[in-house]
């Protein structure tokens, strides 16, 4: 396994990013055969050892896997204590304000920075997202606003993904042309009943293959190994689903 971190300029700046890849791109650039890629769109306590774990069983499986940091406009901030973060008013407060001002447009805007550094990875095939959390809306937004390039997005426990916001991804369906899939947990105020029946309606009216698959019993934030409420079975069962998914929309 291979990480790299790397700075990626964006139209706002410069964006720190882990770049994982189990085999690195020769020399001159070229693979045998294209490489597909994964985007991995962080949740709210940003880039951490626990999302480098995801990552790297992503590139353990063939992917080039990119992990953004989406807070990047903000400068420095945490590490945050995931058990405690939200407890705390004060780095509550410091993680909430960081959500509400990186909206969907300003990752979307990322998008092609990221993807143009994934393509200089080695990731020459199709390209792939996936979301936790804050994340999930930022997987299915980017396979809507980059169609051309990205053949599957998939959001676990994503808030807000068809809410009445005027940037909420559920608008979007229509401009995606991948593959959906969507983890919702068995309880989830972010995104709840609701929001689901109005998702699934949105991806049908748009034509799309798409999943949405609510995980009984899991909480909010379940699949992410330093989270308070990681379920060992839960996330393993969203690794079978996201590694079968995947296989089957970028290969």
């Amino acid at each position: 396994m291979a990480k790299r971190d790397i700075r990626i300029e964006t139209e706002d700046g410069v964006a720190t990013v882990g770049l994982f890849a189990a085999n690195p791109a020769a020399p001159d650039g070229r693979n045998a055969t294209p490489r597909p890629g994964v985007i991995l769109y962080m949740d709210a306590f940003g880039p951490r050892p626990a999302l480098d774990t995801m990552a790297e069983r992503l590139a353990d499986a063939g992917y080039v896997v990119l992990v953004p940091d989406l807070f990047y406009r903000a400068g420095k901030y945490g590490p945050y204590d995931t058990h405690t973060a939200f407890n705390n008013e004060a780095t509550r407060a410091e993680i909430m304000g960081m959500m509400q001002t990186t909206t969907q447009a300003l990752t979307e805007r990322d998008g092609a920075a990221f993807l143009a550094a994934l393509t200089e990875a080695g990731a020459t095939g199709k390209i792939g997202t996936v979301g936790y959390c804050l994340g999930g809306g930022r997987a299915l937004t980017a396979a809507a606003a980059y169609p051309d390039r990205i053949a599957a997005a998939a959001s676990f426990h994503g808030g807000n993904l068809a809410s009445d916001a005027p940037d909420s991804p559920h608008l979007r369906a229509g401009s995606i042309a991948g593959k959906v899939y969507v983890g919702s947990a068995g309880v989830d105020r972010s995104f709840p009943p609701a929001q689901s029946a109005r998702l699934a309606e949105a991806l049908r009216e748009a034509g799309l293959d798409h999943v949405i698959e609510n995980y009984v019993g899991m909480e909010h934030g379940w699949t992410v190994p330093d989270h308070s409420v990681f379920n060992q079975a839960g996330a393993e069962r969203h690794w079978k689903r996201l590694l079968g998914f995947f296989d089957e929309a970028l290969h």
